[in-house]
């Protein structure tokens, strides 16, 4: 509840000052034009996912990283859909290659952490020994 409500004091505030430079004609077309924009990644989605999928061919990513950056994608696209200027702003930010890229390796090296530290708390061997 709490980061809901953080997220929501940061989209009005952010909205508020960037919606006071544009005006209310240029708010309204920034809003349609990323719905729009939004709406188009999702349509031709598939293109994305053929370029990433030659990326995994070549072995410059990983599977993991194949989904993430398709998720993330999708997710961004959907962020261009709801409107207001933060989630505008993210939604871009996931567009760009380099950026999912990076969030899912660090997405991916928390995962790791948890399941070495998993592992280290799995390293005792419980035996019980019967004699006849």
């Amino acid at each position: 509840m709490l980061y809901f409500l953080l997220y929501l004091f940061l989209e009005t505030y952010v909205s508020v000052k960037i919606a006071s430079l544009l005006g209310p004609v240029g708010t309204f077309i920034e809003i349609i034009a990323t719905a729009l924009y939004g709406m188009w990644i999702i349509k031709n989605m598939h293109f994305q996912m053929m370029a990433t999928m030659q990326a995994l061919m070549e072995g410059s990513i990983s599977v993991e990283e194949f989904e993430s950056m398709n998720l993330y994608t999708l997710v961004g696209a959907i962020l261009l859909i709801v409107p207001g200027f933060l989630t505008d702003i993210i939604g871009l930010l996931l567009q760009f290659g380099v950026f999912s890229k990076f969030l899912a390796r660090k997405i991916f090296k928390l995962q790791s952490r948890k399941t070495k530290k998993d592992m280290e708390d799995n390293d005792v061997i419980d035996v019980e020994i019967i004699e006849h």
